[in-house]
């Protein structure tokens, strides 16, 4: 089954541009219809993102509030403009939707209701307003969607030709690989990479992703099984990207949070690098 229904999310960075043509190449491939979702809390300065929260000293100021609000709407009617004449050039079926509510939950019900959402990664050098600073990870654990995630440097247009499967024999991992079938295409060169630690590997004989290889061949796709050792301090996720890049793809597959969200927080893991490290686009599922 083919994605018919995507949103990208848009907040007037520069990387609306990479994202939206990623987005539309996929609208176009798939013949799906294409939302634009720019929620308001986005769009408030780093600084700002109370504006909704009810705080006294806010609304003590209402002209203040008012003038802030204002300007968020002004951003988000030059992006809705730019995201209309985009549809219009490139003759995409879609709408635009302008979120005034709580960002998490209002994107996270929207998300519900999609194939797939195209957002940004995090840029390490642009603060954002904080109700957003772990917008991806809020959205994994609540949308119980796929998100398609775009580095916030380099240009993507087409995925799908090339694909890394990091695989794990978890929920997570299972679900990522069913909901990135429909972005392989027919003829891609699929890898299905389990990534081991020294001291840890399975029987040599074996290759424990060739059962999930298999099965993506019954699909129709050529999918091969790889496995890496990580040693000398590289991290599980530093060894997906760079296997990643050694054999050029073009996406990356990856369940997101098999552990604990705040475990990974407290020691670390694959999710939480990724988030911070990718360099080609990643979907991920929760």
């Amino acid at each position: 089954m083919g994605l018919r229904d995507l949103v990208v999310l848009l907040d007037g960075s520069a990387r609306d541009e990479a994202k939206l043509k990623l987005a539309v190449a996929l609208a176009r491939r798939h013949d799906a219809h294409l939302t634009g979702l720019c929620p308001l809390e986005l769009l408030f300065p780093a600084d700002m993102s109370f504006a909704l929260g009810g705080y006294p000293d806010l609304w003590a100021m209402p002209e203040f509030a008012r003038q802030i609000e204002g300007q968020a709407r002004a951003k988000a009617g030059i992006i809705e403009a730019n995201f209309r004449e985009i549809l219009r050039r490139e003759g995409i079926p879609g709408d635009w939707e302008f979120e005034p509510g709580a960002l998490i939950a209002t994107v996270a019900a929207r998300a519900q209701t999609t194939d797939l959402m195209v957002i940004g990664q995090a840029n390490p050098d642009v603060t954002p307003p904080a109700v957003a600073r772990n917008l991806i990870e809020d959205l994994l654990m609540t949308a119980g969607r796929p998100l398609l995630l775009v580095p916030f440097a380099g240009q993507f247009e087409q995925i799908g030709k090339n694909v890394l499967v990091g695989w794990t024999h978890t929920r997570e991992s299972a679900r990522a690989v069913h909901d990135a079938l429909p972005i392989i295409e027919p003829q891609a060169q699929v890898t299905v990479l389990t990534v081991e630690t020294a001291g840890h590997t399975s029987d040599a004989a074996s290759v424990p992703t060739a059962d999930i290889a298999e099965h993506l061949s019954r699909h129709g796709v050529r999918a091969s099984a790889a496995r890496t050792v990580v040693s000398d301090g590289l991290s599980p996720a530093d060894a997906l990207l760079d296997y990643a890049s050694d054999c050029g793809a073009d996406l990356l597959v990856v369940g997101g949070y098999g552990h604990s969200r705040t475990r990974q927080m407290i020691l670390g893991g694959v999710t939480r690098d990724i988030l911070r490290h990718m360099t080609i686009p990643v979907l991920m599922s929760h």
